[in-house]
């Protein structure tokens, strides 16, 4: 067996105890999701891909929130192009990926860190973590939320969470879909664990291609729905007055000024 290997780069925490990878967002102090987050996620998931000691993957985050998600800064039309591209590929790495996926959700899971967790196998949230897609009120929408959130709780709640971008508890989460289990704060160690446990007692080869013919389907569909929301995203919605105003009045804290143009 390797041996346990632990790293620190300067956005994420890495332990691998085969046969368990814990990947921890650490980017004080919530978590944000920057370029240089998403390349050493993209870089991390496929190091981790490569081993064939590792079957399962956790992913959580450090601090007070599992992150507040991606970088309202990278959202500039100079910037725009280049994140997408750059997150929706950790994204579908995380897809694609034959090792089991955990996600360990505590604190604030927004935007683009709630698409991360939400394309995770399993996913297990405090109560009281707070859940939403919040882009709407920046003039911007979720795209991996837009494609695969209906899967998962619903068509009608996925458009309502998406068009209004409220806020659900991780208790709620758990109730539509979201998230498998909530369980209070001092037990989501404790139930990440027991999964773990679980899924080490089972074959890794069988898990792989377990999970493998579970997304044949969905993950083709996923791959062509994210490339449309992802165009609409570039050609048309970055073009747009309202896109552009609702990311500077965020950087400039201020309420935005709609034209519906």
């Amino acid at each position: 067996m390797s041996p346990s290997v632990e790293s620190k780069l300067a956005r994420l925490a890495v332990d691998i105890d085969a046969p368990v990878a814990r990947i921890t967002l650490h980017h004080a102090p919530l978590n944000v999701i920057d370029i240089p987050m998403m390349e050493e996620l993209a870089q991390t998931l496929a190091e981790v891909e490569s081993r064939t000691d590792v079957s399962t993957v956790v992913l959580s985050g450090k601090g007070k929130a599992f992150s507040v998600g991606v970088d309202v800064a990278a959202h500039t039309p100079d910037k725009v192009e280049e994140m997408l591209a750059k997150f929706h590929a950790v994204i579908r790495g995380l897809v694609a990926t034959r090792k089991v996926t955990v996600a360990a959700v505590h604190g604030h899971c927004l935007g683009g860190g709630a698409e991360l967790a939400m394309v995770c196998d399993v996913v297990y949230a405090t109560e009281s973590a707070q859940w939403g897609f919040p882009e709407i009120k920046l003039g911007c929408y979720p795209p991996v939320a837009c494609t695969a959130l209906a899967a998962l709780v619903g068509q009608k709640r996925a458009s309502e969470l998406i068009l209004t971008g409220r806020f659900i508890s991780g208790k709620v989460a758990a109730e539509i879909g979201l998230a498998n289990h909530a369980v209070r704060e001092e037990r989501l160690a404790v139930a990440v664990d027991e999964c773990l446990e679980h899924l080490q007692n089972l074959s890794p080869a069988s898990l792989a291609l377990t999970k493998k013919a579970v997304y044949a389907w969905d993950s083709m569909h996923f791959d062509k729905g994210l490339a449309r929301a992802e165009k609409i995203y570039l050609e048309e919605l970055m073009k747009t007055a309202d896109a552009q105003e609702g990311i500077r009045a965020f950087t400039e804290k201020r309420k935005p000024r709609w034209t519906g143009k």
